[in-house]
């Protein structure tokens, strides 16, 4: 991912529902896409790609009941 920049999924429609993401070194923000200049979510790197890992293996899909210690905790933005 490209330091600094907001990113947003290549998956994602044109109905504007989704996040953007940016990588800021020592953290990763993501804002609603519809709120730029809204709130935005800061995670450490580690606690980011394990969320990402988590949303691959499909533990957030809808009706699954996984629970895993890999869930991730915002931290406030600065």
């Amino acid at each position: 991912m490209e330091a600094n920049v907001w990113r947003r999924s290549s998956r994602s429609g044109s109905n504007g529902a989704c996040v953007e993401v940016r990588d800021q070194g020592d953290s990763v923000a993501v804002r609603d896409s519809k709120n730029q200049a809204g709130p935005v979510l800061t995670f450490p790197p580690d606690e980011w790609r394990r969320f990402i890992a988590a949303t691959k293996d499909g533990e957030f899909d809808a009706g699954q009941n996984k629970v895993s210690s890999s869930r991730t905790t915002p931290r406030s933005a600065s």
